[in-house]
């Protein structure tokens, strides 16, 4: 028997209790809390651990780093109970395996994919090999800084075939990621997506306002993944 598709979505660079419970009512399967200090998004560990309490059970609070030492790290984690951990910069994979307690605990390792025709260059099949404990790799566009700064890079690029769950990320958007879904999802084990700015508010003259989502956005993004979905196998 063929089982259905499903893709697990999570949403990112949460800072407020109402952006929490939209993402969590449109049926997200993981809410992102940056806990980068040079982000727009970021948030105190505080925050996150008190954000992380709204969740219902079997919604994981993933907690995103970007070079932190080992004992942040460990220390965060003790604090919001049942959290991944997203490693968004320069780690080695001992680095990772130290700050999760020898890979005790689950985490995902960003992957910086070129954009433009650079994309070919990145050998992901090699990247996930590098990082095979990592529960998935996560695909962003490398950018100046750290943050794939909502810039999507060339998803047909990829190789076809890697052997690893990916997560795809950078400049998703409700209109786009049912493509990305379709693109993505016969390369690889299994495949989540990842959206940020692609669901935030923007002000009056259309300017996205940082880490302030847009419940409809929410809501419209999940329903464009589950439709691809239904078009995938």
């Amino acid at each position: 028997m063929t089982l259905p598709t499903r893709t697990r979505i999570k949403i990112c660079g949460l800072t407020r209790e109402q952006d929490v419970d939209a993402a969590v009512a449109a049926g997200a399967d993981a809410i992102g809390f940056v806990l980068y200090a040079k982000s727009p998004r970021a948030v105190s560990v505080q925050r996150a651990a008190e954000l992380a309490k709204r969740l219902p059970p079997f919604i994981t609070p993933v907690l995103l780093f970007v070079n932190a030492p080992a004992t942040e790290i460990i220390a965060a984690c003790a604090m919001v109970a049942g959290a991944t951990v997203q490693f968004h910069g320069d780690e080695s994979a001992q680095d990772c395996a130290e700050a999760t307690l020898n890979n005790s605990r689950p985490w995902v390792r960003a992957a910086r994919i070129p954009l433009g025709d650079g994309a070919r260059d990145f050998d992901l099949v090699k990247y996930a090999n590098n990082y095979s404990n990592a529960q998935a790799i996560l695909l962003d566009a490398h950018v100046d800084g750290f943050g794939g700064g909502g810039k999507a890079f060339n998803w047909s690029l990829l190789p076809p075939n890697v052997n690893a769950h990916l997560v795809l990320s950078g400049g998703l958007t409700p209109a786009n990621v049912g493509d990305g879904v379709r693109q993505l999802r016969p390369r690889c084990k299994t495949l989540a997506v990842d959206v940020s700015s692609g669901v935030e508010a923007v002000d009056a003259q259309g300017l996205p306002l940082k880490g302030i989502k847009d419940p409809e956005k929410i809501f419209q993004f999940v329903a464009a993944v589950r439709a691809a979905d239904q078009t995938t196998t």
